[in-house]
């Protein structure tokens, strides 16, 4: 007996210290590499072990998602943020394509349109990615374009295709049969029963690989010929964007209907950029500038220091409604004031994310929900006055609403799949102090595929709106990006990295990163903790897809909320749907600056993935 009672005091004694996630933390001393595919994971591995850095990494991950299609494709767009080791600085990467010459709000008010359509050659905007990519190594890497895109190469001749893309194909197939390019690559058994490909069968891309080993002939011929590093990287860039393959994708374009011409390629160039941030609880959290919805998260931090948060507990009914309040505050500005900084009007950045216009919005956050919280005033925090104080007060009257107060109906409701588009993030980092943190997407099936280029094209037209009324800052112009939701994040601690992290999932992302960092900051989660625990969503803001919808009132919960706390929200006014997954899925890098390693999190919400060593 005692015996049997030894042993079963050392099973328990294990599981008691058995790790308290799904998922283990990823150790590493030399570097780090987190995505959303387990082979994109590797291609980063493989680059590392290699001999590259974190950026030569993080160009190799991106190629292989683009590749494989784990929701973008070579024809997206590309947000980055680089920590700089030498400069100790943060540097942002914006890829973003632009609406091209022919795309006028005109344009589609002719042809019936609320909005740009959500799918189809007039949904694009100019390719960014591979400009991003070039960008990324000229400047930061120290590969050579062959090395990189070896890994996606290799994929292009012929990989396994896992299930989630080979059935959302399959799912899709019908829209993919308008356009005649996509149909011959996405579905090899056209006629049958099954027309995409089955998981783990080989997905053959050969126009895409002959499209990129041109790229990478251009800079071998080059070096060859005694030019540089960097010189060779501009000429492979551009034949992209100037040579036979702009001209194959602007001609594919035409022909299916969109308005791409040459110079809407060659005028287009990736910016190199100083990122927004804001200092919370002696952190300095960084996004990028308003053409994303990043900043939002930075205003939700300054509304949120206004509060104890750590006193009112993880996730209990006081703090879901102040975080649900403030998001809702911060999102309701990012509808209307935030667009391309390189346009007229210039979005109000610096009264939007001043301290004190924060303590004047946290001033609004109210014991029950409140489902009407609009933009504010942020002009007079920056010595200014507002010049769309007429559409302010009318605006209530634009907005379209899809059954306001009521909950999700669940993971089918079109509404919930239209608010969550995915995409995928690349988090890499290494011992020499390299950082990235990036929000890759656009061309995500059913995608239109330009020509025999195998590129297939962004969707990302549809997050301009066509009226003033809505958001005078992102109305649609030629030449202009929209505002979108793409979002990596970082933040310093002592003026060194402290967190990179980022998450996939539309309008969702900065809700989650925010809850994410809070997690880690204010109830000292790790890491993986904090990637995994369970979050809230809102769809209290506008949709940046389709046709802009939002659902005031509307709350997804973790299916393990206490009864107590779902009836305290919904005496507060809370319509809530319930979910055994909210988190994400985040990826995410902390950095332990005691021992001199990486924590690497990624969250058991999809098939994100990482390696670390």
């Amino acid at each position: 007996m005692k015996k049997f009672l030894s042993v079963f005091l050392i099973i328990i004694t294990f599981n008691l210290n058995a790790q308290t996630t799904q998922k283990p933390v990823l150790h590493g001393k030399n570097w780090v590499a987190i995505t959303g595919k387990p082979l994109a994971a590797t291609a980063g591995a493989m680059t590392f072990q290699k001999g590259g850095n974190a950026v030569d990494a993080a160009c190799a991950m991106l190629a292989a998602t683009c590749t494989m299609w784990d929701v973008l494709s070579w024809g997206g767009e590309t947000q980055a943020l680089i920590y700089h080791p030498k400069q100790k600085k943060v540097f942002g990467i914006n890829a973003l394509g632009v609406a091209p010459s022919g795309a006028t709000v005109e344009y589609f008010k002719e042809n019936d349109m609320e909005y740009p359509p959500a799918f189809g050659p007039l949904a694009a905007t100019t390719p960014g990615t591979f400009g991003g990519i070039i960008t990324m190594l000229a400047e930061y890497g120290t590969m050579s374009l062959k090395e990189v895109l070896a890994p996606a190469m290799q994929m292009a001749q012929g990989y396994p295709i896992e299930a989630q893309t080979a059935n959302q194909i399959e799912a899709n197939k019908d829209k993919i049969k308008d356009w005649s390019y996509s149909k011959a690559v996405f579905l090899p058994h056209l006629g049958e029963e099954r027309e995409a490909p089955k998981a783990g069968e080989i997905f053959v891309q050969e126009d895409l690989y002959q499209t990129l080993k041109k790229l990478v002939d251009t800079e071998q011929k080059a070096l060859e010929e005694g030019k540089s590093r960097k010189e060779a990287l501009q000429l492979a860039y551009d034949r992209f964007y100037t040579g036979d393959i702009a001209e194959e994708i602007v001609r594919s374009v035409q022909v299916q209907g969109g308005l791409f011409e040459m110079e809407d390629l060659a005028n287009w160039q990736v910016k190199i950029e100083d990122p927004l941030h804001v200092n919370y609880k002696g952190i300095d959290v960084f996004k990028l500038k308003e053409w994303t919805q990043g900043p939002a998260l930075l205003q939700s931090l300054n509304i949120l220091e206004n509060f104890d948060l750590k006193k009112m507990g993880y996730n209990s009914a006081n703090y879901i409604n102040t975080i649900y309040q403030t998001m809702s505050l911060a999102f309701a500005d990012r509808d209307f004031y935030y667009g391309d900084p390189d346009f007229e009007p210039y979005s109000p950045m610096d009264g939007l994310l001043s301290k004190a216009y924060a303590k004047e919005r946290s001033k609004l956050i109210k014991e029950n929900n409140v489902e009407d919280m609009g933009p504010g005033e942020p002009y007079p925090f920056q010595g200014g006055s507002n010049p769309y104080k007429h559409l302010l007060e009318k605006r209530g009257e634009s907005l379209s609403f899809h059954e306001p107060g009521k909950p999700i109906s669940g993971l089918e409701d079109p509404f919930l799949q239209e608010f969550l588009l995915g995409t995928t993030t690349v988090q890499t980092a290494d011992a020499e102090g390299w950082v990235l943190s990036i929000t890759p997407s656009g061309g995500w099936v059913p995608a239109v595929i330009a020509g025999e280029t195998g590129i297939g094209l962004s969707q990302r037209m549809q997050s301009f709106v066509l009226d003033e009324k809505l958001n005078p800052y992102n109305v649609l112009a030629p030449g202009k990006r929209p505002r979108v939701t793409l979002t990596p994040s970082m933040a310093l601690k002592d003026g060194k990295p402290f967190l990179s992290f980022a998450v996939q999932g539309g309008d969702t992302q900065d809700q989650n990163l925010l809850q994410f960092f809070l997690n880690v900051v204010e109830f000292d989660m790790n890491v993986q903790e904090a990637a995994e625990a369970a979050n809230i969503n809102s769809y209290q803001m506008q949709s940046s897809f389709g046709a802009h919808e939002s659902k005031p009132g509307a709350i997804t919960l973790s299916s393990e909320t206490p009864n107590w706390i779902r009836n305290d929200l919904k005496k507060r006014g809370f319509k809530m749907d319930f979910q055994e997954r909210t988190s994400g899925p985040i990826n995410a890098i902390w950095f332990d600056w005691e021992h001199g390693t990486f924590w690497g999190g990624s969250s058991n919400h999809g098939e994100d993935y990482g390696i670390a060593w």
